[in-house]
């Protein structure tokens, strides 16, 4: 397995290196040349439009089969449902009780229950199938929502721009395919009526198409949009429209090179396995799932069409799958640091797996070889190991819930994992990291000047401030997560003391209670503040840091990660914001996370509350739920035991759940007093999101927390975290223990243990930095391990992303290059061997050697 998972490697990186290289002119060899003849082209579309209804509706083979009963059932019941309440709407309404005319997202609603409803009467076995007075009803209702909702543009476009350019142009265009028979017959002027609404509309484009130059047509939107038009184009038989959107959505395949942004975009996947939409917003769990879905989508819907070579794609979707989806799925459910906003919705983490799951199934039917074999031993793997069932019924395909069944059941595949079980991986372009051994997973969420502390929008995670502040989410094997985590982790966690956080001593408000409307209003200041305008973006939704210091380096399944906190870009841009505008001032701290085996060690040096006031840092929060019979011990240094809440200068903490079989250890290394707690928390899920139901969560909240009090000297800290650690392994580590704190300072951290003989250290200030006979310059992130035969391997990084190179001297016999990456040199210096290495335009990746005497 691990053979093929190299060959696997080889093949996607060769593949990807050359889509990235590809000029505008590469990529269009993506799409052939026209079609011979006009005849051609129109059997091309009809093919297209014939596999789209496939996709969508099923086919008779698929739908004949038992396993999608459950999914056409739910088809069918969905329409009548739609039906029953067309037939009880009241004056001015298509379906009872949705209010048109001032309410976009309700709009949206109405096209997509009228596409619910034309989506029964063409899915084979359903009994709406070919129901023409049902289809024709379908299409009155386009026309009654063209005629008095949508087709004034002078009346439209209110609310949110995307429900106007992509949600309702989505649901619109597919039913106007699956009733292209019967509005052929029926009405058959309606189908190029709406396209040219659906163009008008798209108002962030130019002249009625798309424009690579608009922040609003990047990453999933551009598929979104563009998959739109291609299936319009088809409608049409619009060859040149086809096209022109293929072209355009063949942009999302490239990987972002920061340093050579085409069209000023940062949206998309990164070298290193990172996804960002909005510019700077870790979202691989929310919009880049999207983005999976509807390339997946879209290569299905071309197959065989003879508009595109998909098959061309495939590969690199494959990747995106192996190198930026599967790190993050633990157990099948997805994790909290590349969620954005998301992460406040109360169908979250394994809802999030089952959308993937769908598309890698599709995936691996269009792939082939290893990778078709390694992506369904990948789907069979997420459902042995996933800790909640996954419904088929809410695949979006019947065709999809069938090729599902016949992996599950295909007993020649082997459930496997696209990754090793002990890895430890560096998301570095969007300041993420995830560290995973067979017993647990540690996600690490950062932020800097170039990846944002959080998403708020929409009232949409209401509380966000401090996600990107180092905090962290300790993933248990075994366990159902959604006890630990999701949306009731955010609502009975106090938000000032997530996991891992440091932060101010201060009552902070969300945007509604600061504003009165789910985003700062005043179009007439000069930075212009509307519902969308970049200002927003800027200081509201998702703003910023101020330090460039985020990033760190892997060896092997070790790593090193660092990161300075800073505060947001309001507060330095505080003179030209308007006098009403709420900025918020950050805690100070420098951390750095060593991830090894059974340890996560954590340093922190100059940390307080910042400008006179008091913070707060949170070794750890958990939750479980409220009948859960939860302990918590520990000793005192002086030898004594602790029990239950208070503060006390401990040496190590156990928090255990002995109803489901979890603990976690917490050795403390320095850092004066803790304080522990376990509550009782209840409080409203709407406290996060306005748009969540009114109904409570309970859970048993646990907290460890030192407090730094105001105007005091700033604190330093060092403690480790041992997932699944016994009381008696937790007492070892205060005897003799093989973690060593080397340096913790605001310049250098660096830690030693002498198990693994691994030396790892971050490095924050220019100037020459010693510890442990190695010597580093400038700011770096480094791991050196060496064994007795005179052996070392090292990773360095460049965790500003700003850096030519970085120079590191290994103090003893002089070393020579066994092997190591492109950019590595090796020279002998006096009392030992200098290693340069080349970081310049690495954005943060980790560069490896080996050197040997």
């Amino acid at each position: 397995m691990e053979a093929t998972r190299r060959q696997l490697s080889r093949r996607h990186l060769s593949r990807r290196h050359l889509m990235s290289a590809l000029s505008a002119a590469g990529l269009l060899a993506v799409v052939p040349v026209r079609f011979a003849s006009a005849a051609a082209a129109a059997e091309g579309a009809a093919r297209l439009l014939a596999n789209t209804v496939d996709v969508f509706a099923g086919t008779a083979a698929s739908n004949a089969r038992p396993e999608a009963a459950g999914k056409l059932s739910a088809l069918v019941t969905t329409a009548k449902a739609r039906l029953k309440s067309m037939d009880e709407a009241g004056p001015g309404e298509l379906f009872k009780g949705l209010a048109l005319g001032t309410n976009d997202a309700n709009l949206n609603t109405a096209y997509k229950q009228l596409h619910e409803i034309a989506l029964a009467t063409r899915a084979p076995g359903s009994e709406l199938l070919d129901a023409t007075a049902v289809q024709r009803r379908v299409i009155d209702g386009l026309g009654w929502l063209h005629e008095r909702y949508y087709g004034d543009q002078s009346k439209g476009y209110y609310g949110n721009w995307f429900n106007w350019e992509i949600g309702i142009s989505q649901y619109a265009t597919r039913t106007l395919v699956l009733l292209a028979s019967e509005l052929a017959a029926y009405k058959p002027e309606l189908t190029a009526t709406y396209i040219a609404s659906m163009d008008a509309y798209l108002r962030n484009g130019t002249n009625g198409d798309v424009n690579l130059d608009s922040r609003f047509h990047t990453g999933a939107n551009l598929a979104d949009i563009t998959t739109n038009r291609i299936l319009q184009g088809a409608l049409l038989g619009d060859e040149n429209r086809i096209r022109k959107a293929l072209t355009d959505q063949l942009t999302v395949f490239v990987t972002i090179d920061p340093y050579h942004l085409s069209h000023n975009v940062t949206d998309g996947h990164y070298a290193d396995g990172s996804f960002i939409q909005h510019g700077s917003v870790a979202y691989t769990g929310s919009y880049g799932k999207g983005l999976l879905t509807r390339v997946v989508q879209t290569l299905k819907i071309l197959d065989g069409s003879g508009f595109a070579h998909g098959e061309e794609l495939v590969p690199t979707v494959f990747g995106w799958v192996r190198d930026g989806f599967a790190p993050l799925i633990f157990e099948g459910w997805m994790m909290e640091i590349v969620k954005g906003r998301a992460v406040s919705r109360t169908t979250t983490g394994y809802s999030d797996v089952a959308v993937i799951v769908e598309a890698v199934v599709d995936l691996a039917s269009l792939a082939t070889g290893a990778e078709s074999t390694a992506l369904r031993q990948y789907v069979k793997y997420l459902r042995t190991t996933s800790k909640a069932a996954l419904d088929p019924a809410t695949f979006v395909s019947p065709v999809s819930v069938v090729r599902y069944a016949d992996i599950l059941a295909d007993s020649a595949l082997t459930p496997a994992d696209l990754g090793p079980a002990e890895r430890s991986v560096a998301f570095n372009a969007m300041d993420k990291t995830v560290h995973r051994r067979p017993g647990y997973a540690f996600a690490l969420a950062r932020s800097s000047a170039r990846i944002s502390k959080y998403e708020y929008m929409s009232g949409e995670n209401l509380l966000p401030w401090f996600q990107g502040e180092g905090a962290h989410y300790l993933y248990l094997a075994g366990q159902d997560q959604t006890e630990a985590f999701g949306v009731d982790y955010y609502t009975t966690v106090s938000p000032y003391g997530l996991a891992g956080v440091t932060a101010p001593v201060e009552q902070r408000r969300s945007i509604p209670e600061l504003y009165g409307t789910p985003y700062y209003d005043n179009p007439s200041h000069p930075l212009n503040f509307t519902a969308s305008s970049e200002s927003q973006n800027a200081y509201v939704y998702f703003p910023r840091g101020l330090a460039d210091h985020s990033g760190g380096a892997v060896l092997g399944a070790y790593g090193a990660v660092a990161m300075v906190q800073s505060s947001d870009v309001g507060v330095r841009d505080r003179e030209k914001l308007p006098d009403d505008f709420v900025v918020y001032r950050n805690a100070t701290a420098t951390k750095s996370w060593f991830l090894l085996d059974d340890e996560i060690v954590v340093l922190a040096a100059g940390v307080g509350g910042d400008g006179g006031r008091a913070a707060t840092t949170t070794v750890d929060a958990r939750t479980a739920l409220a009948g859960d019979a939860v302990t918590v011990t520990g000793g005192h240094r002086d030898g004594r035991a602790f029990t239950g809440g208070g503060e006390g200068e401990l040496a190590w903490l156990r928090w255990a759940n002995t109803t489901r079989d979890s603990a976690v250890g917490y050795v403390f290394l320095d850092g004066g007093p803790l304080r522990v707690a376990l509550d009782n928390v209840t409080r409203s899920r709407r406290v996060v999101r306005t748009s969540n139901p009114d109904t409570p969560a309970t859970r048993q909240v646990f907290s460890a927390t030192y407090d730094h009090a105001a105007n005091a000297e700033q604190a330093t800290l060092a403690y480790a975290l041992i997932p699944g650690a016994s009381e008696r392994a937790l007492r070892r580590y205060t005897h003799r223990g093989p973690l060593q704190v080397l340096a913790n300072t605001a310049r250098l951290q660096a830690v030693h243990h002498t198990g693994l003989d691994l030396t790892a250290l971050n490095s924050f200030s220019a100037g020459r930095h010693r510890v442990a006979g190695i010597s580093v310059e400038g700011p770096a992130s480094v791991l050196v391990r060496r064994s007795r035969r005179g052996r070392a391997t090292l990773a360095v990084a460049d965790p500003t992303t700003r850096r030519g190179t970085v120079s590191v001297v290994l103090r003893g016999p002089r070393l020579r290059l066994e092997k190591g990456d492109e950019g590595v040199r090796v020279t002998p210096v006096p009392g030992g061997t200098r290693i340069d290495v080349d970081v310049h335009q690495s954005y943060g990746r980790s560069f490896t050697a080996t050197l040997v005497g």
